[in-house]
């Protein structure tokens, strides 16, 4: 994964830091991955950031046009079922922040 390339602020970042069980890592991966290709179908998506260490910990920050596009990929259906099982199997202590962007900069 990459520095999402995202456009003037400002925008919106939901921050799921998590501390993984190591439960079903390959069903987790598998998961994870359709959920990265389906945020980016839905309507809002700027991009995403995510990184995990070798004990479990990971945080990833999706980037959000507005609060609705935040709305209605929290009222998906498939996001919902994948949530449920993560807060069941794969995730020990997890913490979602969401928050508007008012300025960045960097170099891509």
């Amino acid at each position: 994964m990459s520095i999402a390339n995202t456009p003037k602020p400002p925008y919106y970042a939901v921050i799921f830091s998590s501390q993984h069980t190591k439960n079903k890592w390959e069903e987790y991966e598998e998961k994870s991955a359709k959920m990265v290709a389906l945020a980016k179908e839905s309507p809002g998506f700027l991009g995403v950031e995510s990184v995990r260490d070798e004990n479990g910990f990971g945080i990833t920050s999706v980037y959000w046009e507005d609060k609705e596009s935040i709305d209605i990929w929290r009222h998906n259906e498939e996001h919902n079922k994948v949530k449920k099982r993560g807060r069941s199997i794969w995730y020990e202590k997890y913490f979602l922040r969401i928050a508007k962007v008012e300025k960045d900069y960097g170099k891509i």
